[in-house]
């Protein structure tokens, strides 16, 4: 919703040439007034003045104040005008002295430290036309005798720490109203007039709430409303319309709901219309696209950007006789809404104008139209998480400005197109998560200018082409879970620019690399789930920006490199496995920021090092072995794994004494620990620090996990049984436990996850499977996660997932449920006797949020398994959803 400079300038240039006026320093007479030199005076002793700037103002000076810096008076008679004093790092506060310069116009102290309330004493001031007030620090209530000034023409009082509410009432003499960025609250002020001079209100980033006036509509002048990041409710309204002058209209993150205004096509000067993140429902109007009778007087003939991404909008009108005349619109964004069963909108292809085409998130289905090729000024085609088909159209290279292509998680099949080699401006393209088939085609080594290269959850087999280790400037590369053959080529670390590689799951044989020592802006280095071999080269141990590495399921030898140590910005996690050795190395003591370890697999045990306190940001430990004695050292340690191994013995006293009696969820007899719901029961009671250990992990423990973690005594008891049953095969098991024979329906596990069953693991019983996995039939983590959600609804709910259909599985009745505020209807019956009032009704309520988090429709919106546990252990608050969409900062004039 960027407005583009040279408009800017030109608004601005325009408010401003009406009250610039010229400073000329002339002799002292006797119409300057000793009152304002005083004035002057005052305010600069309110000040701190770090760059010595106010050092000129000195009252025996010829012309003062007129000779002083910043300050410029008229010629005929040495009156002070105008104060220009922006970016000079001055902090204090804004003195009431000021309304002695009766004939100020201009008041400029922008980008500065001032702190103070604004003096409504300013208003005393009757000639001033401009404020310029922004980039600074005030506080405090906007005086409302400012807005009935009836000369000011322009307010700035942007990115401030303004607050309470605006006054109804402006003065038709305003032009230029900014107050975004600050902390206003109540309605936006709503008594407009037709008198009204107002071209440009920007309000966004503040409190405000209700609705959007209707009376913005008697605003002929205005040319940009910026309303964004606010909390507006009610609906757009179509008086909107009638604003002839529009061209910037932007509501982003708001909740305006309801259908969009079909008049809202026939603005005449409207560029951008930006209303994402919003509550937008029905179909998108074909007037904001298409000119269906050719009629111009009657459509917008000017429109050129249109955002409504993450709303609730179910489709897109069609035009008239399938026919679209559209020569002006440049960008179409309506990712993340809910678009379902609609064929791909094929009349979009005469849209020529468009340079930007973003429909991903939704559920458009059928093939790409064979005439895609006449968006040949397209620069950014992204139509990821849908449901399309088919082959991707050759036509395709006619677009040659092509710089972004998103096809990821979709149904496409065939060939990998071996075509889009011809596109040589592309510098994204994403193909994973379909069905395509082949090998890497060489044509992609002519795509110089390629920074990201996505070819994960395919088919595809053979080796890396040569051609595709010439590409300079490749800073992802991500062939995860392909069927490739032979080694890793010694050439991958001519990728110099590479700062993402994935690897995982492809087939590649051999010895890691060397030359990955080359590598030195990797941060992430995923070569997990191979047939890799060898010792690991020291070289990859020298890389100074590596954040995660995962080397586990492989079949290297060795000991883990003393190198190791020395990555030092080794932050995420890391991940070796099945390298021999009989005590933990001493080297992972030095990795001071790592947050995850697992060094499991590996036939490691003994005692940890004492240097091990070091490590003070490790939360999640993967081990196997005896649990060594001064574990207890890790001070930030939350989360013990050690599953998939053959533990003996009980947990060592020290370690039950550092965490106050750890938590423990045994599914192996073999090690002891107290009894499960008398942990449980004592969980939610401790402010002590406690250690969560896992030891051999199924959906339904990972659950049972959960509920502990969160204090959810009743659900507990009651599946206790159901997981004992599932475990011995005492019973027949359920589908949301796992069996002793390390089957597994819902895969509710990162530990299960990374297990090596995962790669022969079926995808999933109906009911838990995530949606990705139904298209493209891959195991994921993000996959596990979800199916993990569906059994924690399961459990607070009481209710199967396999009781509900496709049109409304157990997530979309739980959101229901909660939009029409029936909250009580989503109790397990266990729970209903919980008070209201108490927490184990805030619990339930957490557990729920939890569990809509982990069925998020983006994969990438899932938490991890560790933000699982911190959230339902009470540590931290579990995140919003998050969108892809950043705030908006906008521009603001400067004097």
């Amino acid at each position: 919703m960027a407005i583009t400079t040279a408009i800017f300038l030109t608004f601005i240039a325009s408010l401003t040439t009406t009250f610039t006026l010229t400073h000329a320093a002339t002799p002292q007479n006797n119409t300057t007034t000793h009152s304002e030199i005083q004035a002057l005076i005052t305010f600069k002793l309110n000040l701190l003045d770090p760059l010595n700037s106010l050092a000129s103002w000195d009252p025996s000076t010829p012309s003062a104040p007129c000779d002083w810096h910043g300050i410029l008076c008229y010629n005929n008679n040495n009156r002070v005008h105008t104060i220009r004093l922006p970016r000079l790092q001055l902090t204090g506060s804004l003195t009431s002295s000021l309304s002695n310069l009766s004939q100020l116009r201009k008041l400029s102290l922008h980008s500065n430290n001032l702190n103070s309330s604004i003096p409504s004493s300013l208003s005393h001031c009757l000639f001033l036309r401009a404020i310029y007030l922004h980039n600074n620090s005030l506080s405090g209530n906007l005086p409302s005798s400012l807005l009935n000034l009836t000369n000011l023409q322009i307010l700035n009082l942007a990115r401030n720490f303004l607050s309470g509410t605006i006054p109804n009432h402006l003065s038709n003499s305003l032009r230029f109203l900014d107050l975004s960025s600050n902390s206003f609250s109540g309605d936006i002020p709503g008594n407009f007039s037709s008198k009204s001079q107002l071209q440009l209100i920007n309000l966004s980033h503040n409190s405000f709430t209700g609705g959007i006036p209707v009376t913005v509509g008697a605003l002929q002048h205005l040319e940009y409303l910026w309303l964004d990041n606010n909390h507006l409710h009610g609906t757009l309204p179509s008086a909107v319309a009638n604003c002839s002058s529009m061209v910037h209209l932007s509501a982003e993150d708001n909740f305006i709901g309801g259908l969009i205004p079909s008049t809202v096509g026939t603005m005449p000067k409207l560029q951008v219309l930006s209303l994402s993140m919003n509550q937008l429902s029905g179909f998108v109007p074909t007037s904001l696209f298409c000119n269906e009778d050719n009629n111009r007087k009657n459509n917008n003939t000017n429109l050129r950007n249109v955002q409504l991404a993450f709303n609730r909008i179910t489709g897109i009108s069609n035009p008239q006789n399938g026919k679209c005349v559209n020569d002006f619109l440049e960008f179409l964004d309506l990712k993340e809404n809910h678009i379902i069963h609609t064929l791909f909108p094929s009349w979009l292809t005469n849209v020529k104008s468009l340079r930007t085409l973003d429909l991903s998130g939704n559920s458009f289905s059928g093939s790409l139209p064979q005439d895609i090729g006449n968006l040949f000024l397209l620069e950014e085609l992204k139509l990821s998480d849908n449901l399309l088909s088919g082959v991707v159209p050759s036509s395709i290279v006619k677009c040659r400005l092509l710089k972004v292509l998103d096809l990821q998680r979709n149904r496409f099949s065939g060939l990998i197109p071996y075509f889009l080699g011809e596109l040589i401006n592309l510098k994204e393209l994403s193909l994973g998560g379909n069905f395509f088939t082949g090998s890497i085609p060489k044509s992609y080594g002519t795509l110089h200018e390629l920074e990201n290269l996505d070819l994960s959850n395919n088919k595809l087999n053979g080796i890396l082409p040569f051609e595709i280790m010439q590409l300079g400037n490749m800073s992802v590369l991500n062939l995860s879970n392909n069927r490739f053959s032979g080694q890793v080529s010694s050439r991958i670390g001519d990728l110099m620019a590479l700062q993402v590689l994935n690897l995982s799951q492809c087939g590649f044989s051999g010895s890691v690399p060397a030359t990955l020592g080359n590598l030195m802006k990797l941060r992430v280095l995923d070569l997990s789930k191979q047939n890799l071999s060898g010792e690991l080269p020291v070289e990859v141990f020298g890389l100074p920006s590596l954040e995660v590495v995962a080397l586990d399921e492989n079949h290297l030898s060795g000991s883990v490199p003393e190198g190791f140590s020395s990555i030092v910005s080794l932050s995420a996690s890391a991940s070796i496995n099945h390298l021999v050795g009989n005590i933990v190395p001493s080297v992972i003591s030095q990795l001071s920021r790592l947050k995850e370890l697992n060094l499991g697999q590996n036939g490691l045990k003994g005692d940890i090092p004492d240097e091990i306190s070091n490590c003070s940001s490790l939360n999640l430990l993967y081990l196997d072995g005896e649990i060594p004695v001064d574990l207890s050292r890790i001070s930030g340690l939350k989360y013990l794994n050690v599953s998939n191994n053959n533990l003996e013995g009980e947990i060592p006293e020290m370690l039950s004494s550092k965490f106050n009696d750890p938590s423990v969820y045994a599914m192996n007899k073999k090690l002891c620990g107290k009894p499960l719901h008398k942990e449980c029961g004592k969980s939610k009671r401790r402010k002590r620090k406690k250690l969560i250990i896992i030891i051999g992990v199924a959906a339904a423990g990972l659950c049972l996990l959960a509920l502990c973690c969160c204090g959810y005594v009743y659900s507990l008891l009651r599946w206790r049984k159901k997981l004992r049953e599932g475990v011995t095969g005492e019973k027949k098991r359920s589908p949301t436990s796992a069996g002793s024979n390390g089957e597994r329906n819902s895969r509710g596990s990162e530990s299960a996850a990374s297990s090596s069953s995962l790669t022969t693991a079926p995808v999933g019983s109906l009911g838990y499977v995530a949606p990705e996995a139904v298209l493209t039939g891959q195991v994921t983590k993000e996959g596990d996660i979800y199916s993990f959600g569906i059994v924690l609804l399961e459990i607070l709910t009481g209710r199967k997932a396999v009781m509900f259909t496709q049109d409304e599985d157990i997530v979309k009745w739980v959101k229901k449920q909660l939009q029409k505020g029936l909250i009580s209807e989503l109790l397990e019956p266990g729970l209903l006797e919980i008070d209201q009032e108490s927490s184990e009704w805030e619990e339930f309520l957490l557990g729920v949020k939890v569990a809509l988090l982990c069925t998020a429709h983006d994969p990438l919106d899932r938490p991890s398994i560790n933000d699982i546990v911190f959230m339902l252990e009470g540590c931290r608050v579990g995140p919003d959803i998050p969108s892809s969409a950043d705030p908006t900062t906008l521009p603001s004039p400067v004097s």
